[in-house]
């Protein structure tokens, strides 16, 4: 991957300000430094040698293999195949807290990084998902679906999993909606799962808030990297590559 340049600022203060006042700052220099690629060439030894046993610290928490991936996933909207994985890997998750949900949602903010094809190791996932965000369920009525739906258009499209059809317009404005194929029941309800994050009514989706029986583990072991660790080692485990795509869960309306 190619590496982009990095804008560093050097400046000189030429006097500093005391409670005294007798210091004035009388000038003030700037020097743009450009750190790209080229600095590798001629890496410095004494430097190298220093780093080493904090390298190596550092790759032995970081470069366990967790599994791999088929393809390269970023996240972005309206949707995304990585945004797809992580509701779906919620939705994978919640046979182990005893639930059903028939939807899930990750809210594209707290994507912080990129999937690369081949080996997943724990600091990609950790990069992926560095925040202390847990798993969660609510249940939710089909006015209160609807709603969220719309906080997610309007936010132009989060991560939803399988069976969610979401239609847009370009302005922000939900269109239509079905789940498994089915349009959404206003006095239905639906259990949902979520990340604690978005459960608060954070990135616009207030509707969570709205919901009745709540379940929000609190041990770090509910956090999403760890959940998101376990799904890549079941896969691992299976002699299987993770994969995703894109698959119409939120299309924009060509009106």
């Amino acid at each position: 991957m190619r590496k982009k340049p990095f804008f560093g600022a050097a400046f000189a203060t030429l006097a500093m300000l005391s409670c005294n006042t007798h210091y004035q700052l009388t000038g003030v220099e700037r020097t743009r430094i450009i750190i790209d690629s080229r600095y590798d060439q001629t890496p410095d030894e004494a430097a190298a040698k220093y780093l080493e046993p904090f390298r190596r610290v550092n790759d032995s928490v970081m470069g366990p293999v967790m599994g791999r991936v088929a393809r390269n996933m970023h996240p972005t909207r309206p949707e995304s195949d990585l945004s797809n994985l992580l509701a779906d890997i919620l939705i994978w998750a919640s046979k182990d807290y005893g639930e059903k949900p028939v939807l899930a949602v990750y809210n594209m903010g707290g994507i912080r990084s990129d999937l690369t094809k081949g080996d997943v190791t724990y600091g990609d996932v950790l990069a992926i998902a560095p925040f202390e965000n847990k798993i969660c369920f609510v249940t939710m009525t089909g006015e209160q679906l609807m709603e969220l739906f719309s906080q997610i258009a309007a936010t132009g499209g989060e991560g939803v999993s399988r069976g969610t059809r979401l239609v847009i317009s370009t302005d922000g404005k939900l269109v239509s909606a079905r789940l498994n194929g089915k349009e959404i029941d206003p006095k239905g309800t639906y259990r949902v799962t979520t990340i604690n994050y978005l459960l608060e009514g954070n990135d616009g989706m207030t509707a969570f808030t709205k919901g009745t029986d709540k379940v929000a583990p609190d041990d770090a072991s509910n956090n999403t990297r760890y959940l998101i660790m376990n799904y890549f080692k079941e896969k691992q485990a299976k002699g299987e590559v993770v994969d995703a795509k894109v698959e119409g869960r939120i299309v924009r309306s060509e009106e």
